[in-house]
């Protein structure tokens, strides 16, 4: 038996006691660590508790449960929580930095940063130093913080950054306020930006949404706030920032809105401006009077809380009712600035910084002719159908005075009275007549009145009256368009478009027998400018709208010199015109425009009365009215029915305080030395101008109260190409002759 237990094979064991080994036991004692362990204390006596059970009672104990022995409970997550911020926080910052680096590294160099110039604004003044409008991409001129009223940038300040005189550029409070009530809203209701920032996006950014963005818009906020003052700074946004309604700073929304400048403006309407740069589109008052009023009243509030004005003030600011802004640029001047923009680059080319542009318009006499355009269409328009009207007036230097291009600038601003073409109708016959003048005939030389034919086309009287043998002055006063088209074929119509052209008429003239009664379009423009030589003696003026273009320095770029004028007529020839129209205002279809001094011109009624035109001038002053439609619909106007009403009124005004002055030239029959001896006189054949008509005087009686005789025939038939009548055979001694070729 001894022998089978020294043969037994024995198994290691380490550290236990010989009584509790077993042979599934294999521990590793202290002696047998490569690093030996700290030194166990033996244990006491009195601690004769197995290892287990002292496990057991660590477990169980409440002391460590509740942390109180251990930093737990409270203050232990109080204090792991702020470890863990703080860890959160080192790299939030590191990632931050890391953010801020890459994108900064993506932008030019700091050293090569600068303010982008301000687009530049074109100011307009009327000729006597009057405000009429500002052009450009901002809408308004740059002013000084110093210049403006010291509520707008109070109000913009109180509600947009109210610690902007003291932070650096980034405002951390105002970021984490916002940020806590977009939490708390659970969306985005506020935007931690400041001025500084603000300006920086306008000035440098696209508006994009992006982390790129935000990181470039807070580098260059640093920047700014490093090369320029804070007021420097505010001065650069007001006058740059969006006021919705296309227009950019202070001055641009101040004219907009309130037609006042910046200088002017009150503390309710400084709270209103500043109340739309949240959403500038949405609270224009221009679409949403009410929202932009209930916005300016959280600004006034928000202005008295901090100290800015009193609870009086504030009282008082809100009690301003809502008004709705115009949709769109009021007033007819807005035409004549939109010309003046058109003329620019002929005069200095390209616009590269501010100018003051001292233009040709009187800005009283501007209002009153939009006055009498607009009073008349609102009194007779419904009833006559029409709805639309322009003038345009000229002095004899060729000065633009006024120049009205439709009822409502802010319902459209297509210029009718540069841009649309019109038929003149008989407002063109004095070019025939004076085209006939030169060639001999005189005012008292006669013509049949009656029916008459050339080729197919058959021009009628209004109302197909006719007064038989009539000198020409009354012919034109009575503007008969059956002596028109007679004249028209004996001159010519290559000699009277080259006539209208060499007086002024600009656009494309069809040399053909309806010449006669103005079928060819013109602008009221152009139209009113070729009556210009009949006013200065036979004078052309060149037509000019800008007077004067400085700098705001006073730096001058372009100055108009002393009018040019080019002689296109005869003092002798214009002297005849002068007395034959001025017997249209004194007997004949414009008798209801006399003012009571010197003054001519001519009527003009289109087919279906779709154009109704007066030209008039006095020795001073060219005036031009037309009354119609757009898409040229059919009126029930004449034009002794609105533009002679119109012309009266406005020249009233117009040649109050200027001398009484006689129209250039003059004529009487039988003046010796005056014309050249008129070609003799043609019978007319009875078949040629109809068997109706009887011969017999005309005296220069009114014409009868049935209509407007300067009312243009219907066109019935084709009208002949521009070479009817045009043979030259020997045995040519009529009008019907010279029209059939025999």
């Amino acid at each position: 038996m001894a022998r089978r237990t020294k043969n037994r094979r024995i198994e290691p064991t380490f550290d236990a006691p010989a009584a509790r080994r077993s042979s599934d036991d294999l521990k590793l004692g202290d002696s047998d660590r490569v690093v030996p362990s700290r030194q166990r204390r033996k244990p006491s006596p009195s601690r004769g508790k197995s290892a287990k059970g002292a496990k057991r009672t660590r477990r169980a104990s409440p002391r460590r449960r509740n942390g109180r022995g251990s930093g737990g409970g409270f203050f232990g997550f109080l204090r792991t929580a702020i470890y863990w911020s703080l860890v959160l926080a080192l790299w939030g910052g590191i990632a931050a930095v890391g953010i801020t680096a890459y994108y900064g590294a993506k932008m030019p160099s700091a050293t090569t940063w600068e303010i982008p110039d301000r687009p530049p604004n074109v100011k307009i003044v009327s000729a006597d130093g009057d405000m009429i409008a500002n052009r450009g991409m901002t809408g308004g001129e740059a002013v000084g913080l110093h210049e403006m009223s010291p509520h707008i940038p109070q109000a913009v300040i109180a509600i947009e950054d109210r610690r902007f005189y003291s932070h650096f550029g980034v405002d951390p409070i105002g970021l984490a306020r916002a940020m806590s009530e977009n939490l708390i809203a659970g969306r985005l209701t506020q935007g931690g930006s400041t001025l500084t920032q603000q300006l920086a996006k306008n000035l440098f950014l696209k508006p994009d949404r992006t982390i790129e963005r935000k990181v470039q818009e807070v580098l260059l906020a640093l920047w700014l706030e490093q090369k320029h003052s804070k007021d420097q700074i505010l001065e650069m946004y007001l006058n740059r920032v969006y006021f919705g309604s296309g227009a950019y700073g202070v001055e641009a929304a101040s004219r907009r809105y309130f037609n006042k400048s910046a200088r002017d403006v009150t503390l309710s309407e400084a709270a209103l401006l500043a109340g739309l740069l949240k959403a500038p589109s949405r609270l224009s008052p221009a679409r949403d009077p009410q929202a932009a009023e209930t916005r300016a009243q959280v600004v006034l509030t928000a202005m008295r809380d901090q100290g800015m004005i009193g609870d009086g003030e504030m009282t008082t600011a809100m009690s301003r009712p809502a008004t709705r802004a115009a949709a769109y640029w009021t007033g007819s001047e807005h035409y004549f600035a939109d010309r003046v923009m058109e003329e620019l680059p002929g005069l200095i080319g390209d616009v590269k910084g501010d100018i003051i542009v001292e233009a040709t318009v009187d800005l009283s006499l501007q209002k009153q002719a939009e006055k009498t355009i607009r009073s008349l269409i609102d009194e007779k328009g419904g009833k006559l159908a029409v709805s639309q009207g322009a003038l345009v007036s000229i002095d004899t230097s060729g000065a633009v005075r006024a120049m009205v291009g439709g009822y409502d600038y802010a319902n459209s601003q297509f210029d009718r009275a540069s841009e649309a073409r019109r038929q003149p109708g008989s407002a063109f016959k004095p070019f025939v007549y004076m085209a006939a003048l030169e060639q001999g005939r005189r005012p008292d030389s006669v013509r049949n009145d009656a029916p008459i034919k050339i080729g197919n086309w058959t021009p009628e009287n209004y109302k197909g009256k006719y007064y038989g043998p009539v000198t020409l002055s009354e012919a034109l006063a009575r503007s008969l368009n059956s002596v028109a088209a007679q004249l028209a074929m004996e001159a010519g119509p290559k000699s009277i478009v080259e006539l209208a052209h060499r007086m002024g008429i600009e656009s494309d003239l069809k040399a053909n027998a309806s010449i006669a009664l103005g079928t060819s379009e013109v602008t009221p423009l152009e139209l009113t400018a070729a009556y210009l030589p009949f006013a200065t003696g036979g004078y052309r003026p060149e037509v000019y709208f800008v007077q004067r273009i400085t700098t705001p320095s006073g730096k001058v770029l372009y100055q108009h010199d002393r009018p040019r004028m080019t002689r296109v007529a005869s003092p002798e020839i214009i002297g005849m015109m002068n007395a034959m129209m001025q017997g249209t205002v004194d007997y004949g279809s414009a008798r209801a425009a006399n003012i009571g001094r010197p003054a001519a011109g001519k009527t003009g009624t289109t087919q279906q009365s779709r154009d109704a035109w007066f030209v008039g001038y006095t020795a001073n002053l060219v005036t031009g009215v037309w009354f119609g439609n757009d898409a040229s619909k059919a009126t029930k106007a004449t034009g002794s029915s609105l533009p002679v009403p119109a012309w009266k009124t406005f020249m009233e005004e117009a040649e109050k305080g200027h001398p009484v002055k006689r129209l250039p030239g003059s004529w009487s029959p039988g003046a010796p030395g005056i014309v050249a001896h008129e070609p003799a006189a043609r019978p007319v054949p009875q078949a040629a101008v109809g068997s109706g008509a009887q011969a017999r005087p005309t005296p220069q009686a009114a014409i009868p109260a049935g209509g407007d005789p300067g009312h243009t025939a219907s066109v019935r038939r084709p009208v002949p190409p521009a070479d009817v009548g045009g043979g030259t055979q020997k045995k040519q001694t009529s009008i019907l002759d010279i029209i059939l070729g025999n």
